[in-house]
């Protein structure tokens, strides 16, 4: 293995991890967003407010989007596999 694929790799790596957890990620954010403008303006300061909508946000989230982020680190490993075969 040279510096090329092992960088190739890393990258791919990288990219594998952004595009499987950022749907999560971004969904949490907003949801937490949400929750914060709406306890801005009633002024609401209490602490399970934030944390039940993302919690139950995120699952469903989790239910949806599990395949996608699934088949995404199933090509990344077959990848990695076939890397591996080269060598």
């Amino acid at each position: 293995m040279n510096q090329t694929m092992a960088l190739d790799l890393m990258r791919s790596a990288f990219l594998t991890t952004i595009r499987a957890s950022a749907p999560i990620l971004i969904i949490a954010m907003v949801v937490g967003l949400l929750i914060s403008i709406l306890q801005a303006t009633t002024q609401v300061q209490e602490q399970t407010l934030t944390f039940v909508p993302k919690m139950i946000a995120v699952l469903f989230s989790f239910i949806l989007l599990g395949a996608f982020m699934m088949n995404t680190m199933i090509a990344f490993l077959q990848q990695g596999f076939d890397v591996i075969n080269r060598l």
